[in-house]
């Protein structure tokens, strides 16, 4: 892909894509091809740029609850300047879901029910770590509830994802992450996403288990969700950038081991006081 030089004189690794430039200043740039949405990869039965879902009629430059046909169905889930109204995890352990105004509806570009879709509107940086490759930080404070970043890429079955697993060399980053979604007592519905050849910024997210963002799906044009990083406390800049693989919220990363035999665990460097040493590792693709 075709990267920008940015003011910073870094690269701008979303090639001009982003409103907000991605910047990095590393010697050599990583190769993958930059996407700012989710693509459909093999197996993936629906197109996630498609517009699926119902739009409303608001004629206001924001929706409001008492009449606008998304909020009434869904529910209203950021306050007025975009941060999320609902910020601590339920004790369920599931989270509300989030629909977003989309491009069926006559509502505003800048209706406050629209967030995720903007895209960036923080400066990020990827950059070297110490231990841990590749890692993201934030150029400027974020407010706890904010959006920050999508984790975007493949789309891809589950049968795709256990063969990439099944294929994938010990030595190899494991990009790819499963949310599941309870809808009801019995209904689970499960999105697998790899951005290692395709995808954002998000790809490049570290684990902690002690984040500073967690992951939330939510839905704007398409039923297939975004998975959308929110700061899960005020965030200073310079500071790097996390999340919790393990999930919460309904998520969990995929296995990071390409057998079953003598799984080899990778460690964790994030450095938290109640680190488990271990990165998180989910059996359930290579079952």
């Amino acid at each position: 892909m075709v990267h920008n030089m940015t003011e910073e004189h870094g690269l701008d690794l979303s090639g001009g894509l982003e409103d907000v430039p991605v910047l990095c200043k590393a010697l050599t740039s990583p190769t993958f091809k930059y996407s700012t949405d989710n693509v459909a990869g093999p197996g993936c039965s629906v197109d996630p740029s498609e517009v699926t879902l119902p739009g409303c009629s608001c004629l206001s430059c924001s929706c409001r609850a008492d009449s606008c046909s998304c909020l009434q169905t869904f529910g209203q889930a950021y306050e007025s300047i975009g941060r999320l109204l609902n910020i601590n995890r339920p004790e369920s352990g599931y989270s509300t879901p989030v629909f977003e105004c989309n491009a069926l509806c006559t509502c505003s570009d800048t209706c406050s029910n629209r967030v995720v879709q903007r895209g960036l509107q923080h400066r990020l940086e990827v950059f070297h770590t110490k231990s841990k490759g590749w890692g993201v930080r934030t150029m400027e404070e974020i407010s706890r509830g904010m959006f920050v970043c999508e984790y975007a890429g493949e789309v891809i079955s589950f049968a795709e994802a256990k063969r990439r697993q099944f294929d994938q060399r010990t030595e190899e980053n494991n990009y790819i992450i499963a949310i599941r979604e309870h809808a009801g007592t019995s209904s689970i519905t499960e999105t697998f996403v790899d951005p290692a050849q395709v995808g954002n910024v998000g790809r490049f997210l570290n684990h902690s288990c002690t984040p500073n963002l967690y992951m939330l799906p939510v839905r704007v044009h398409s039923v297939i969700p975004r998975l959308a990083l929110f700061a899960g406390r005020d965030i200073h800049a310079q500071e790097e950038l996390t999340f919790d693989y393990s999930g919460g919220y309904g998520t969990q990363p995929a296995a990071e081991a390409p057998s079953t035999v003598g799984l080899q665990r990778k460690q964790c460097h994030c450095g938290a006081m109640n680190c488990t040493r271990f990165l998180p590792l989910d059996l359930s693709i290579l079952s």
